[in-house]
């Protein structure tokens, strides 16, 4: 398995449908207490490909934050790294993950980001360095002098020694459900003094995948679909959390009985697949490995497949698909879309 099928692979699932935020206020001193609860009723999801790894952390499902009353800080926060607290409004931030950095963005955060890595290219506006997000170095990221640092996974040492220096990091690691994409979108709103929009892009969010889910037509749950992870054929299963993204439209994954185990990842074979016939084929390497309907096509025996001859092979934005900022509702929607487009062929 290469590089970038091994990270690929560390997808996640889950099912969710709302927000609701609670102010408890407690009665000692100027403190109070937001927690933060997500309720699970239906699912999303999104994998970082270029920040993650196989072992990666998760969020929790709900969290509680402690803020002062009257500035919004300090701030203490739980993060994958465990309690992390924020004295000032951060100004100098900088963002190691591209999701968070589309969330830092999405949530009206962007001028306070100072350098992010290599592959956060989204927004456009994001400030772009030579960063590596695969092997974060604490001088490096030090020298921008931050006074908050956003990692997707500590290799060993990096949270150590920029806490050493007086930093504070939130590591937000790979969100195992959209529950607890949600939490982190929420903590990063707190840590930077957006809690307001955080939840406002929350709520957007699951308003804009609910209307997408609505469109869809009756009989959904007859189609089947292939999700390739590369062109090696790995692909996902219902269990995990792209899986889960797809069990919202009623589709079914080919690979659900190539999985014994339950890895949720299996590499299915070329015979298996064209066995299979899946009604749908969705490339989630279509960038990275130059994967279109054409390719596919010209695969052999691929041209029988009745998802290649009624031109329901869906060539997907890589970044989209693999990372559990907003635009995960773009995902939903494009997967949508494919069914819809699907049955006006038919019709």
């Amino acid at each position: 398995m290469n590089r970038r099928t091994l990270i690929a692979v560390a997808a996640i699932a889950v099912v969710v449908v709302g927000l609701f935020l609670v102010r408890l206020v407690s009665n000692t001193g100027d403190e109070e207490t937001i927690a933060t609860t997500t309720q699970s009723t239906t699912s999303t999801a999104a994998v970082d490909p270029t920040t993650t790894s196989l072992a990666t952390t998760t969020t929790t499902g709900a969290t509680a934050t402690t803020v002062a009353e009257e500035s919004g800080f300090p701030v203490t926060i739980e993060a994958d790294n465990g309690p992390v607290t924020i004295e000032t409004r951060p100004e100098r931030i900088v963002s190691i993950s591209p999701t968070s950095t589309e969330v830092l963005f999405a949530i009206g955060a962007g001028d306070q980001v100072v350098a992010v890595d290599s592959f956060s290219t989204y927004p456009e506006e994001a400030p772009v360095t030579d960063l590596s997000a695969f092997t974060p170095n604490v001088e490096a990221i030090a020298s921008y002098e931050p006074d908050l640092v956003i990692l997707s996974f500590d290799p060993g040492d990096v949270i150590a020694g920029l806490e050493a220096l007086d930093i504070p990091v939130i590591m937000h690691g790979t969100a195992a459900t959209l529950d607890q994409a949600y939490t982190q979108w929420e903590q990063l709103g707190a840590a930077t003094g957006h809690i307001a929009d955080a939840v406002g892009v929350v709520a957007e969010t699951t308003a804009d995948i609910d209307a997408a889910l609505a469109t869809l037509p009756d009989g959904t749950d007859e189609l089947t679909y292939y999700y390739e992870l590369d062109p090696t054929f790995y692909s996902v299963t219902s269990s995990t959390f792209i899986g889960e993204i797809m069990s919202l439209t009623g589709m079914k994954s080919i690979a659900d009985e190539a999985d014994p185990d339950g890895f949720g990842f299996p590499q299915l074979t070329a015979e298996y697949i064209i066995e299979q016939n899946p009604t749908f084929i969705y490339l989630a390497d279509a960038t990275a490995a130059g994967q279109s309907a054409e390719t596919v096509a010209a695969r052999p025996g691929w041209d029988t497949l009745d998802a290649v001859k009624n031109g329901a092979v869906v060539a997907l934005d890589d970044d989209v698909a693999s990372r559990w900022g907003p635009r995960v509702a773009d995902l939903v929607a494009t997967i949508v879309a494919s069914i819809n487009d699907r049955e006006l062929v038919d019709a």
